[in-house]
């Protein structure tokens, strides 16, 4: 059956849409599934801070080749996620008190003026799509399901950048929030942060449908300066141990 993308192709040059290489092009490369996959385990805490990272093993558990493993753990080694030791392989690198707090400071200033660009250029059906997934959410935290909150919660704060329609800001954000992804997720270990950060939520989402650019980018600043105050305090706690 054709989708809506391929009767526009035919519409436009006379001839079908190849399907194959349609299908070609939806294939997502083997590597970066299992990025998303060790970069879950180490952030909800499958893998431990200072534990080894062997390809071997890894490659067993998510029935994969070793080439992609080893691809992945390079990449998560950019984003603060890994050691390399040169010789000796690799392990889940600490998580930085400082580094963190750095991070959600200015994601937090980025993702402000996100909210103020965002209440004056999102369209209707960015809207629509926010409240669904936000109401999804609220149904993740009812459900007490951390895993599926977390995953649409970022999932959120991406597609508000999104609707500021500036490609610059998006990209900066893009690459900060996937490093702080792990500082994020260890706020939530609070059960107060959690229920917190979801009314702050639905504080945002109302100060968006008001198109309030002032008022929803002081919610988020907060939000995400709140975020980063317990963070900071979790890992403070655990670094003085």
């Amino acid at each position: 059956m054709a989708t809506g993308d391929d009767v526009d192709e035919a519409a436009t040059t006379g001839h079908p849409a190849p399907a194959v290489e349609k299908r070609a092009a939806r294939q997502r490369p083997l590597h970066e599934a299992v990025v998303d996959r060790l970069r879950d385990m180490i952030i909800e805490g499958d893998l431990r801070v200072g534990d080894r990272l062997h390809d071997l093993n890894l490659a067993e558990t998510l029935n994969v080749s070793r080439t992609p493993v080893r691809e992945a753990i390079k990449l998560l080694a950019t984003e603060g996620l890994v050691d390399l030791l040169p010789g000796r392989g690799a392990r889940v690198a600490a998580l930085s008190a400082q580094t963190v707090g750095e991070l959600l400071e200015v994601i937090g200033g980025i993702e402000r003026h996100a909210c103020e660009l965002a209440a004056e250029r999102l369209t209707s059906r960015d809207l629509a799509r926010l409240q669904r997934m936000h109401e999804r959410m609220a149904g993740y935290h009812r459900a007490g399901d951390l895993h599926a909150y977390f995953k649409l919660n970022n999932e959120i704060h991406v597609a508000i950048v999104a609707a500021a329609k500036n490609a610059t800001l998006a990209a900066t954000h893009a690459a900060l929030i996937l490093k702080a992804r792990r500082g994020r997720h260890t706020a939530l270990a609070s059960q107060a942060r959690w229920a917190e950060a979801m009314a702050e939520h639905d504080l945002l989402m109302q100060a968006l449908a008001a198109r309030d650019g002032r008022k929803a980018g002081e919610i988020m600043l907060q939000h995400d300066l709140r975020t980063r105050a317990v963070v900071r305090q979790i890992l403070q706690a655990s670094e003085g141990r």
